[in-house]
């Protein structure tokens, strides 16, 4: 019988097998706390103040310092799970964010408190690229999307239900449980991932690229630690907003030259951005954690200011958001393994865009229903749009080249969602400035443009995405 490779049409996506959705469950359940953990504690900066009787500005570093910790180590994840294993780095990862989030729990001062929040970044940082890289590996290209809207639940609603989840356990709780409450959850992620994870090792890892963690970390830190000083100062002419972008800027300029001209193994492949469908899906990342994370920011902040929301109320009213996205991701999930990441990105776009437009034209008596409707609707597009765009880029690629893929796809999703904080922080200040209190709704309804805009520029780069699903490698006999 012949038994020669050929390609054929896209046969009926087989099922997801038990193991692998076992592999699924313990992945999402660290991914979920670290991706939680972040926004939570947004809502108990007052707290804080009043428990430290500490400035806001040193208050402040008890997010920020775990934001850059947390950036600092996505570059280095590629070359750490080729190095040491990806189970073994997952283990670690966790016992890491463990550690640190019992002693955030444990703090004594502001100071304390700082230093363990970065311990608990250092932990966390890996942990959402590393979930990424394990389930691409495991899945293969037939199960590609239903696996990534699994891992898109915890990066996606992480950001709504954060200040929801952290608004409780203030309110009823004491702030400490913020932190105490990820101990049992890394306990039990650490004791079931030595049962269910494989421990995916190549032979040989590739040495560190020393010049490339010297370079790009620095880079990503300094630019994220600029654009979250621009949004807190609603201006980008500050002068400690400049300094920090143009180090950034300039470490990865310097960054980007060495990874072109290496002969070894950069910390991040550059070169794959030379592969078109990679390049769009990575702009089309950038473009909507912009969209997405900037509503995120802006809409809580109307409901207080225009509404009169308390912060807790404000956090819950962001709940219709995370529904549409948890439909939309298992919309989007099934779809991907059929279709091309064209028509669905597109299709996703358009309803976001639809969602958004109703907020370009809010004001202060505007219905709570349709606003509400509206976000859903917001939610349903956006992810719908994530899991072609995280799915896609693995097509095609070999198991080895995964890890730092994957870190180069985590890193856009965390600039852009820094630089869609900072940019629509420092509009929606500017609009206030100019329309006054007694049109405040206006403003905020003048900076939904922007987030509008954002979302319609992404489908320049999805317009360069496939408009099919590559045909699957089988062989002829098991084709007929």
């Amino acid at each position: 019988m012949d038994q020669t490779v050929q390609p054929t049409p896209p046969a009926p996506t087989p099922g997801i097998p038990p193991a692998l959705l076992k592999l699924v469950g313990v992945i999402m359940l660290g991914a979920l706390a670290v991706q939680l953990d972040a926004t939570m504690t947004n809502v108990a900066v007052n707290t804080l103040l009043r428990e430290f009787d500490a400035p806001l500005s040193t208050i402040q570093w008890v997010g920020t310092g775990y934001l850059l910790a947390l950036t600092t180590m996505i570059p280095l994840t590629g070359w750490a799970a080729d190095r040491f294993g990806t189970r073994a780095l997952w283990t670690v990862s966790l016992a890491g964010f463990l550690v640190g989030s019992l002693l955030s729990g444990l703090a004594w001062s502001a100071g304390s408190l700082i230093a363990f929040r970065i311990v608990q970044g250092v932990g966390g940082g890996m942990l959402v690229p590393l979930a990424q890289t394990i389930l691409a590996q495991a899945a293969g290209p037939e199960r590609l999307g239903r696996v990534m809207a699994a891992i898109g639940i915890p990066a996606m609603l992480g950001p709504v239900l954060g200040p929801v989840l952290g608004g409780l356990i203030v309110t009823d709780l004491n702030w400490r449980w913020i932190f105490f409450v990820n101990v049992p959850v890394c306990l039990v992620g650490m004791l079931l991932a030595r049962r269910v994870m494989p421990d995916a090792r190549p032979a040989h890892g590739a040495p560190l690229d020393r010049l490339g963690l010297v370079l790009l970390p620095p880079g990503c830190a300094a630019v994220v630690y600029g654009l979250a000083e621009a949004g807190r100062h609603g201006r980008f002419d500050n002068l400690a907003v400049l300094v920090a972008l143009s180090l950034g800027v300039a470490l990865l300029a310097g960054f980007t030259l060495h990874a072109l001209r290496t002969r070894g193994e950069p910390l991040i492949d550059l070169r794959l951005l030379t592969e078109r469908t990679f390049t769009a899906c990575v702009a089309v990342v950038f473009l909507s954690g912009i969209a997405l994370f900037g509503a995120i920011i802006l809409l809580p902040i109307y409901q207080q200011q225009v509404r009169g929301a308390s912060p807790l109320h404000a956090g819950l009213l962001l709940a219709p958001q995370g529904v549409g996205m948890a439909l939309g991701l298992i919309i989007a999930g099934r779809l991907t393994d059929r279709l091309g990441p064209r028509p669905i990105v597109l299709a996703g776009l358009a309803v976001a865009a639809a969602g958004t437009a109703t907020y370009t034209q809010v004001g202060t008596n505007t219905s709570q229903l349709l606003l509400a409707a509206a976000l859903a609707v917001s939610g349903v597009g956006m992810g719908v749009t994530i899991v072609p765009v995280l799915a896609s880029p693995y097509r095609g690629l070999p198991k080895l080249a995964i890890p730092r893929a994957t870190s180069a796809i985590r890193i856009f999703q965390q600039l852009g969602g820094a630089f869609g904080g900072a940019v629509l922080a420092v509009v929606v200040q500017r609009q206030l400035a100019d329309h006054g209190p007694a049109a405040t709704a206006a403003a905020f309804g003048a900076t939904f443009w922007w987030v509008l805009g954002f979302t319609l520029l992404a489908v320049l780069p999805a317009l360069l995405l496939p408009a099919s699903r590559p045909p699957t490698q089988v062989r002829a006999g098991e084709a007929a």
